[in-house]
């Protein structure tokens, strides 16, 4: 028996974070969907439709699963039924849900991890509160910090590293490899997934991983794909100066409403800003953008080089640079996916 993860959003409906991953893959909360299907169940993941057969439970990707909510999913999907929606469930349908269901999913998946396990021992050298809700995983160094799990649990992962003077405020999660800069301000249910640095102040958003924003500036409200990069003194706006709802826009120039009056950037796998950008409020970076010069856009559209158009040649190379500092390679399927998003988005 296994599960098949099936997306069924319309098209286009999470992007940009879609175009280049299942929406299984995506990271809220500590884990991503597929991980924490994983965990629950120890089952087999799939989100391959030649993978997908007669003894498939099929499930819907964009619900997230909980240790209270995962087998009312099961039974319902084995049933081939459609669960009842209570308050147990989450369902990501816009990609603004991603920060705005992250408290939420985050508190979950703290739960899940550290289950029956013993979390390596606090240093004294911290000031700290609520440590029953602090788990700090085997290798992570924590030193001279503030950590306050009263408001919501803070997860460290393997080998990540928080440099003297963080203060952090749960719920937080961050992940294996992960580092958080001298003097780093976090609050508001935060995650930095693998192999992230973190830096400046940082409210209510999710790295997804490989990304940096190392430097002071401000990012709240917002989710950062894989392999991104703000530079130093980059910050976004949240709120309106009117105190109204936020509106995003997508590709095709129309209005995208229901996210509320605190949103701030989406940015795409691979994409990055030069130093002192200012995001506007509600603003979506696509895939494999090089972001510089005064005022953003609000929409910025996949592979733009400033207002230009990224030579696909030159975007690959430059990707393949940004892997090699975090000791990663460029693989073959991630030019090809970009190759097609290239010529099709």
């Amino acid at each position: 028996m296994n599960i098949f993860l099936e997306d069924k959003q319309p098209a286009g409906s999470m992007a940009p974070f879609t175009l280049t991953r299942h929406l299984a893959d995506i990271r809220v909360g500590i884990l991503t969907i597929r991980e924490k299907w994983e965990q629950l169940t120890r089952l087999k993941i799939f989100t391959n439709e030649n993978f997908r057969d007669t003894e498939s439970i099929i499930i819907n990707a964009a619900v997230i699963p909980t240790l209270g909510n995962f087998e009312i999913l099961l039974e319902a999907a084995k049933a081939k039924q459609q669960p009842k929606l209570t308050d147990q469930f989450r369902i990501l349908e816009a990609p603004w849900h991603i920060f705005q269901y992250n408290d939420w999913a985050l508190r979950h998946d703290f739960q899940l991890i550290t289950q029956g396990r013993i979390s390596q021992s606090i240093s004294s050298t911290n000031q700290v509160m609520a440590p029953e809700q602090i788990f700090i995983e085997e290798g992570a160094v924590v030193e001279h910090c503030i950590l306050n799990a009263s408001t919501g649990p803070i997860y460290i992962g393997k080998d990540a590293q928080m440099m003297e003077g963080c203060l952090v405020r749960g719920p937080f999660s961050l992940g294996e490899g992960s580092v958080l800069k001298m003097g780093t301000k976090i609050y508001g249910a935060t995650t930095l997934g693998p192999h992230c640095v973190g830096g400046g102040e940082i409210k209510n958003s999710v790295f997804f991983g490989y990304s940096n924003k190392a430097h002071d500036g401000y990012l709240g409200d917002s989710v950062l794909g894989e392999w991104c990069n703000l530079g130093a003194g980059t910050s976004n706006s949240n709120v309106k100066n009117t105190g109204s709802d936020v509106r995003y826009y997508s590709q095709e120039g129309e209005t995208l409403t229901g996210a509320g009056s605190k949103a701030g950037l989406l940015m795409g796998d691979y994409s990055r800003a030069a130093i002192n950008t200012s995001f506007n409020t509600g603003t979506i970076v696509g895939v494999c953008c090089n972001i510089f010069g005064a005022a953003p856009s609000k929409f910025v559209n996949n592979f733009s080089w400033g207002s230009e158009r990224y030579i696909f040649e030159k975007a690959i190379s430059d990707i393949a640079n940004w892997k090699r500092m975090k000791g990663r390679d460029l693989l073959q399927e991630e030019v090809e996916k970009l190759n097609y998003i290239y010529q099709n988005h």
